[in-house]
């Protein structure tokens, strides 16, 4: 068996906010680029991502959010659903194959095909609430991956692991309270989306972190909260939602990672997947803006998914 799917589809990158919106096609060019460059393209299986259907977005997502949405899409220009996030005439069909993405690889795990699988989308998903577009995203590709795979595949415990330096507040609306999903996630605070830290809810561990948060302190932030609960929740699917905008080279936010970090939590994660999971994990791609930084992130990142 091949270890890692590779999950990803052109119609990504015609998703376009406008020439000078950070959330660019060019992230996913820079991300193949470095892989072609690194010859690491050779050690994944490619699959084109699906559509998500109503059935699969309507898990996480309210019929009036997907109505709204599919009225706001243009046929022409761009339209913006707030400062931040806007739809042109191709966004509905990416969002909803970034969603379907997510679903793809579920499945793959889930049959066996492979062992874990990494989802390169845009739009990203985990501002997007249940009825609220936001934060250049649309639907919850996270929570539509994880619902899935409770629904379909009959899974009663799932882990979803955030380290996008922003908090992942959609995925939080999607899940709080239900017993099924833990969410561990740590954010730089305050910070966009300026929540996370009132009263959430008992299966949310969110870590707020200050600005300038370094390699030391992040590592001993997941050794000493992150694993031990993890650990204790013993999940049988492991989902990440892989942003990687707390690189220290990353103007979107002010936190101090490098790549080798992002080498080192997709290990400690891939070890609790070993040991409770099966070694199930589906990664789905969130944030990092600065190309070179987001593709060799991203490059370290799915190397360890991969085993290389």
């Amino acid at each position: 068996m091949t270890s890692t799917a590779f999950i990803s589809h052109r119609d990504f990158y015609l998703h376009d906010m406008g020439s000078f919106h950070p959330e660019s096609p060019a992230r996913l060019s820079a991300i193949n680029d470095h892989m072609i460059a690194q010859g690491l393209d050779h050690y994944f299986v490619h699959y084109d991502a699906p559509l998500a259907t109503f059935e699969q977005l309507m898990r996480v997502h309210s019929a009036s959010h997907l109505e709204r949405l599919k009225r706001s899409s243009p046929a022409l220009g761009v339209v913006h659903l707030d400062p931040d996030t806007a739809m042109n005439p191709h966004t509905w069909q990416a969002a909803l194959r970034a969603a379907g993405a997510g679903v793809m690889a579920v499945d793959l795990v889930m049959g066996g095909k492979v062992q874990n699988a990494f989802c390169a989308v845009r739009p990203p998903g985990h501002h997007a609430e249940r009825s609220n577009a936001m934060g250049f995203c649309f639907f919850n590709n996270i929570a539509v991956a994880a619902s899935h795979a409770l629904k379909a595949h009959g899974l009663s415990r799932l882990a979803i692991v955030d380290f996008d330096v922003h908090h992942g507040n959609g995925t939080e609306d999607c899940f709080k309270n239900n017993n099924q999903v833990l969410m561990v996630g740590l954010f730089q605070h305050p910070f966009y989306p300026y929540s996370g830290t009132d009263n959430p809810a008992p299966n949310m561990l969110n870590v707020p972190l200050a600005s300038g948060t370094n390699s030391e302190e992040f590592r001993q932030m997941v050794s000493d909260v992150w694993l031990p609960s993890l650990r204790d929740f013993k999940p049988e699917m492991i989902f990440i939602s892989a942003g990687f905008d707390a690189h220290h080279e990353d103007d979107m936010g002010s936190l101090k990672l490098h790549e080798k970090d992002y080498t080192w939590v997709t290990e400690q994660i891939k070890d609790i997947a070993e040991e409770t999971a099966q070694g199930r994990i589906v990664s789905i791609l969130e944030g990092g803006y600065v190309l070179s930084a987001l593709a060799r992130c991203v490059g370290a990142h799915i190397k360890v998914l991969a085993g290389i």
